[in-house]
């Protein structure tokens, strides 16, 4: 009976380490059930200025942090790291591993990540992984690192908080990029980006849900047929030199409202009634929305954000 009982634990114990190694390595959905006890005690809100690390690529870009500070106002500062589409893991492997370390970082406002982070110096640490995020997920080991940047942003300051910037795909990636967003986020960025940075910093990751605010505008956008000057997606994206669109980077309104989320996440405060005519890092202004435009991303942005129980709101 004894020998059947032990025979019994070990085969429980066997069966539940090789769930746990298949659920990491995504073989499993990772629901993250036993992380959720972190997110109980809520979120201290931010009662003055914040200093914030951005790390991630040009959906973070150089415009939008500078756009974030101008929002936030006196006393907010920053330093970031960006790389050409770059990966959570080649960030970790340093310079050399990133593609576009040098151009990209030209700024005064660039400070290497690793020293950034073990610096103890910032009150919040924002990362995003790279796009195409599923790739990034299958060959980039996305769950691994964002672990890895979590548990050592954790280490160096036990105050800091941690964020984890929800991004978006392609308009011409499919499926259909307004349908499939939501899908993303709970398929994708809690699964393998979320629930193991939370797990290896043992405390709550928060989420900036850029993706969520960008699908809700676009969809009232398009079923209203306008907000003021915006009627469908594109009107938040780049134009190539050549007039065609850029189905991934934001122009100056997607920073905007990129921002605006940021913000309202980071300080924990609405945005509605900041301003809207802002500098992009450049100190050239930024081509700024309407008021009435302006009004209904800060409103929309603070409905989503405050609704969302994983930005701690």
């Amino acid at each position: 009976m004894r020998y059947l009982l032990a025979l019994l634990v070990v085969v429980a114990l066997a069966a539940l380490f090789y769930w746990r190694h298949a659920q990491r390595a995504g073989a499993v959905p990772d629901d993250g059930a036993d992380v959720q006890a972190l997110y109980q005690a809520g979120r201290a809100l931010p009662q003055g200025p914040l200093r914030v690390y951005h790390l991630g690529h040009s959906l973070v870009g150089r415009d939008m942090p500078a756009m974030l500070a101008q929002l936030a106002g006196q006393g907010h500062d920053y330093a970031l790291q960006l790389g050409w589409g770059t990966a959570l893991r080649e960030h970790f492997q340093g310079p050399d591993a990133i593609n576009g370390y040098e151009q990209e970082n030209a700024t005064p406002r660039h400070r290497e990540a690793h020293e950034a982070l073990q610096s103890g110096d910032y009150d919040a640490f924002v990362m995003t992984e790279m796009v195409r995020l599923q790739d990034a997920i299958q060959y980039k080991e996305s769950r691994l690192y964002a672990g890895k940047w979590a548990a050592e942003a954790a280490a160096a300051n036990s105050e800091a908080q941690i964020f984890l910037y929800e991004s978006w795909h392609a308009l011409d990636d499919q499926p259909d990029w307004l349908s499939r967003l939501p899908d993303d986020l709970e398929t994708m960025w809690k699964p393998a980006l979320l629930w193991p940075a939370a797990r290896a910093a043992d405390r709550p990751v928060w989420l900036i849900p850029v993706g969520q605010v960008m699908a809700r505008l676009v969809a009232e956008a398009e079923g209203k047929g306008g907000i003021a000057e915006m009627t469908s997606r594109e009107d938040l994206f780049a134009r190539n030199p050549d007039g065609s669109l850029d189905s991934i980077h934001p122009n100056d309104l997607g920073s905007y409202l990129v921002a605006l989320t940021h913000y309202a996440v980071l300080y924990g405060k609405s945005p509605v009634g900041l301003p809207h005519q802002l500098l992009r890092a450049d100190g050239n202004p930024a081509e700024a929305p309407s008021p009435e435009l302006a009004r209904r991303m800060q409103e929309l942005v603070w409905e989503v954000v405050s609704a969302e129980p994983l930005t701690g709101l």
